[in-house]
């Protein structure tokens, strides 16, 4: 009985911090690392090798350490050269970097996959550049990218965790607040892996909403544009 007292006592304030911190953190991390990940993404595009070369060695460094030490390096390393940042930003900083980082190769390769076939078909439709990526290329490389950018949107919850080690209250740097308390790691450790697990699913399930609509959405553009998926590439 008190097992289960405490198992519904703690329930609460690790969902309320999953609620009020995760979350948050998983949502501003991942806007802001998209907006980076298509700029590096642009950039490993480019024709300009300057640009070409700093976006690829943003992608090496990022991609090739752990993310607990980017966390530390931004932390308690940047303040011996006078940069510093609290935990929260701290955590938004490295978690951007790193989203920012591993999903501009998913937006490069899913751009990549649309046939460059549709670049002309839609010139000759009278479409200027700026619409041809909006109007055609765009909607079919989010399609394509939606699937890998969900499952690093679900990742990003997780990775969460780590930032528990700079003091963030998270689900859990919560569940070790308790536990320091109440001596219980076993059943504290599960009990915050199940919070991890239902937040998860939710989004797993949101991500899959996603997939349906973008699928609907393509398809009755498709159906009420010239410039649809099976009309352009039979444009020649």
């Amino acid at each position: 009985m008190d097992t289960l007292q405490l198992l519904i006592n703690s329930f609460w304030p690790m969902f309320k911090a999953g609620l009020t911190i995760s979350v948050p953190l998983m949502l501003i991390s991942f806007a802001l690392g998209l907006v980076l990940a298509f700029v590096i993404a642009l950039m490993r595009m480019s024709k300009i090798i300057p640009f070409k070369a700093i976006a690829w060695f943003i992608v090496w460094v990022i991609r090739g350490t752990p993310l607990l030490v980017q966390i530390f390096v931004i932390y308690f390393g940047l303040p011996s050269v006078g940069i510093v940042l609290k935990p929260i930003p701290s955590a938004i900083l490295a978690l951007t970097v790193s989203q920012g980082a591993y999903n501009s190769e998913v937006i490069r390769s899913s751009l990549s996959s649309i046939p460059r076939g549709q670049f002309e078909a839609s010139k000759a439709l009278g479409m200027n550049r700026g619409q041809t990526m909006f109007q055609v290329i765009i909607p079919q490389a989010a399609l394509v990218a939606v699937p890998p950018l969900g499952n690093s949107f679900i990742s990003l919850l997780k990775d969460t965790s780590l930032v528990s080690a700079i003091t963030v209250a998270e689900i859990l740097m919560t569940a070790k607040g308790i536990i320091a308390v109440k001596f219980q790691p076993l059943l504290l450790y599960v009990e915050a892996a199940f919070i991890y697990l239902i937040f998860s699913t939710v989004l797993t399930l949101l991500q899959g909403k996603l997939e349906k609509y973008l699928g609907k959405h393509l398809v009755e553009k498709g159906v009420k544009s010239d410039a649809c998926v099976a009309e352009v590439p039979a444009v020649k």
